[in-house]
């Protein structure tokens, strides 16, 4: 991942993943979503949000109340 890009948001759960991808967007917050469950297992593995950095702070705020 760029340098401008941070990692604010992870998950195993996809629900939690478009949920926290639509309030970022609905922010005007662009999001890059990674995928890394195995694709033979999706039991295993993690999903990440990152947004550029200079929203990072801000995004990490909207999604506090998600991480519960």
């Amino acid at each position: 991942m760029e340098k401008e890009w941070k990692e604010v948001f992870m998950t195993v759960h996809e629900y939690k993943i478009e949920i926290a991808k639509d309030i970022l967007e609905n922010e005007g917050i662009s999001v890059v979503v990674m995928n890394q469950k195995d694709t033979a297992y999706k039991a295993f593995g993690e999903m990440y949000i990152y947004v550029q950095e200079e929203n990072a702070e801000r995004a990490v705020e909207l999604l506090k109340n998600l991480k519960n």
